[in-house]
């Protein structure tokens, strides 16, 4: 319970927290600037290790064992301004401020400025407290440590003989830390009510130490998990920074007063957790009872469930180990039932039921999934990437002898060189199409057969391509050899295969690219270019004949054309005249000289379309013809006049 110093008659001589309040904030002091030197001295060796170092163990191993230090340095730290407050009451001249005469201070405005603002400063100092400033800065600091520590791709290293000399320091330190925590969980809290939650914090520092010291113990380049565990175990004091920092700023809302006992800000709900049995219901009973007032016990519904939760418990974990006994096999996958260890049955794919674990389980193996399998891989092999359809070709398509093929394998073949034989050296490429067979036989032979299937198919056709090529010549496997060549070795690695009794089904062998030595491979790209060019040249002259041939069948085509034009006019014509003569012989029989008449009109007409015509009628004048003066139809130099006489029936 809060002592309240305004309250009339109250006493805080007697009470033993008080009285002790000063020989508390003195080990509280030790304690904490022990533990934060040890803090502080991790955090340098992590910041050097960071910068020489940065894929190491120790990085995330220092980083997350120096923030659950820096926890407990701000629960320490907390409770020293709880025990200062204490014996502040207990002998309130300790913490009277000595005023000290001094020069006045300075008129400028300079002057003036920085003491309104230190003054500014202290106020707000005094509104928030600086016991939940550095409780904030503590908190603030274990999280930006922890998260730039914080990767959860670190690869495995081995870490040699200072793994050993870290595991033996953060044991020791562990132990240390181990009596502090029972001297702590042993106090009286009627003498030291703090020291409760101070015990469980510096839990979380043990915790982390071992977990460390583990990780270093274990630490290796074929062991993953220590790392991963150096990482993660920087998730307890994460969460106790994250509680310590929200404490801190919801206690800024609080109201502070000067003669009320400051209750300990660093007290952690996940720090409480860590108690054998834990009891998370009761310790959250706790909280809501000193927080709020609230009484679970007094609801029979939280009483019914806390006597009703081990059986309800027990019955689920009884429930799930039952179910363990069903399995879903997939559609493309199989699953070889073991009852005891021994297989049983091999299940199809759907729904099974049988012992739970761990009296039966089911190994899963492949139902008709087809693999590829090259005889021979990188040292580090790229996984596969699809390609665009519209892109340009991969470089996995690069057929060229001159090209550098990864999966190429090379072959010892047989050669001659003169009336001597030798050997050539050839690169090849030859892939495999295999799936386990679908019968349940293959289906058990290949997992109880086989330890990586894989590599028994790899190491059988290295086997088997060995002794073949050992037989074979370059021009035979260039040539004719080269046809039945994937059909061989496939029967040959299938019949070893099921000697073995593997369970392997070779589907399809590929032989993908045959290089041959380098002279043989000039000596092919010169034949190779040959052909080229003869079939380029072939293909020239044909077309220079279909050139030809085509532009002859154009003229002969222009030319019949023409003629059929011209006789088609011609007829046409010939046919138009005969039809106009037969009119013209009809209508002088009907008309007879009228007809011939208008012919002669009409003609005179077309003839004189474009000609000056005078017309006269010789019926002017009587009997006397008439006069008609033609010196303006006459050229300007003849000076004679002429004198026409018009003759009836006469025109100009």
């Amino acid at each position: 319970m809060q002592v309240d110093l305004e309250v009339d008659g109250t006493q805080v001589t007697g009470l033993p927290r008080f009285q002790q309040a000063a020989t508390q904030g003195r080990r509280l002091r030790r304690w904490a600037i022990g533990l934060g030197a040890l803090a502080g001295a991790g955090w340098v060796l992590a910041f050097f290790v960071g910068l020489f170092a940065p894929q190491s163990l120790w990085l995330p191993l220092l980083v997350n064992q120096s923030a659950a230090l820096l926890v407990l340095v701000a629960g320490l730290q907390s409770a020293w301004w709880v025990t200062r407050w204490r014996a502040g009451v207990m002998n309130p001249q300790a913490l009277t401020p000595l005023v000290v005469d001094g020069p006045p201070a300075a008129d400028g405005w300079y002057e003036r400025l920085l003491d309104r603002l230190s003054q500014r400063g202290l106020h707000l100092l005094g509104q928030i407290g600086a016991a939940t400033l550095w409780l904030g800065g503590w908190a603030l600091l274990v999280l930006l440590g922890i998260e730039q520590a914080w990767n959860l791709a670190l690869p495995a290293a081995a870490v040699g003989l200072s793994a050993t000399v870290g595991a033996t320091l953060a044991l020791l330190l562990a132990f240390g830390l181990l009596v502090l925590e029972r001297q702590l969980a042993q106090e009286n809290p009627a003498q030291w009510p703090e020291a409760g939650s101070l015990a469980q914090l510096t839990r979380v520092s043990i915790i982390s130490l071992v977990l460390g010291a583990v990780c270093l113990l274990f630490a290796g380049e074929n062991s993953v998990w220590p790392v991963r565990v150096a990482v993660l175990m920087g998730i307890l004091p994460g969460l106790v920074a994250i509680e310590l920092l929200l404490r801190a700023v919801l206690s800024v809302f609080s109201p502070h007063r000067e003669q009320l006992e400051p209750p300990l800000l660093a007290r952690s709900f996940f720090a409480d957790m860590l108690r054998w049995p834990p009891q998370p219901l009761l310790a959250l009973q706790h909280e809501l009872h000193n927080r709020f007032g609230i009484d679970l016990r007094q609801i029979w519904a939280f009483s019914y469930m806390r006597r009703a939760f081990l059986p309800v418990l027990a019955l689920v974990a009884v429930v799930g180990w039952l179910l363990t006994g069903i399995h879903e096999i997939p559609l493309q996958g199989r699953g070889i039932y073991e009852r005891f260890g021994k297989p049983v049955e091999v299940f199809g794919p759907g729904l099974h039921s049988g012992l739970p674990w761990p009296l039966g389980r089911v190994l899963s193996v492949e139902n008709g999934v087809v693999h590829e399998l090259a005889t021979s891989v990188g040292e580090n092999p790229t996984p596969l990437q699809a390609d665009p359809a519209e892109g340009p070709a991969p470089m996995t398509a690069n057929r060229l002898w001159d090209a550098s093929h990864v999966n190429d394998k090379s072959q010892v073949i047989a050669s001659s060189r003169g009336e001597q034989q030798s050997f050539q050296i050839v690169n090849m490429d030859v892939r495999f199409v295999y799936r386990i067979g679908l019968s349940d036989q293959a289906a058990l032979a290949a997992t109880y057969n086989s330890a990586d299937v894989p590599t028994l198919i790899r190491s059988t056709a290295s086997r088997i391509l060995v002794h073949d090529f050992a037989s074979r010549t370059l021009d035979g496997l260039l040539g004719a050899d080269r046809v039945g060549l994937a059909d061989e070795i496939g029967r040959a690695v299938q019949d070893d295969l099921q000697k073995l009794d593997s369970g392997v089904e070779i589907l399809a062998t590929v032989v993908e690219a045959i290089h041959p030595p380098a002279g043989a491979a000039n000596a092919y790209h010169s034949v190779q270019a040959a052909q080229i060019g003869a079939q380029a040249l072939i293909s020239r002259e044909r077309g220079a004949a279909a050139e030809a041939s085509n532009q002859a069948q154009l003229q002969a085509s222009l030319a019949r054309d023409q003629a059929s034009a011209n006789a088609r006019e011609i007829n046409a014509a010939a046919q138009a005249a005969d039809l106009k003569f037969a009119a013209e012989q009809k209508a002088y029989a009907s008309a007879g000289q009228a007809f011939v008449l208008e012919q002669y009109l009409g003609q005179l007409s077309q003839g004189l379309s474009k000609a000056k015509l005078l017309i006269l009628d010789h019926r002017l004048g009587g009997s006397n013809a008439p006069t008609i003066d033609l010196r303006t139809f006459t050229l300007p130099a003849d000076p004679t006049p002429a004198r026409t006489t018009a003759q009836p029936g006469v025109s100009h």
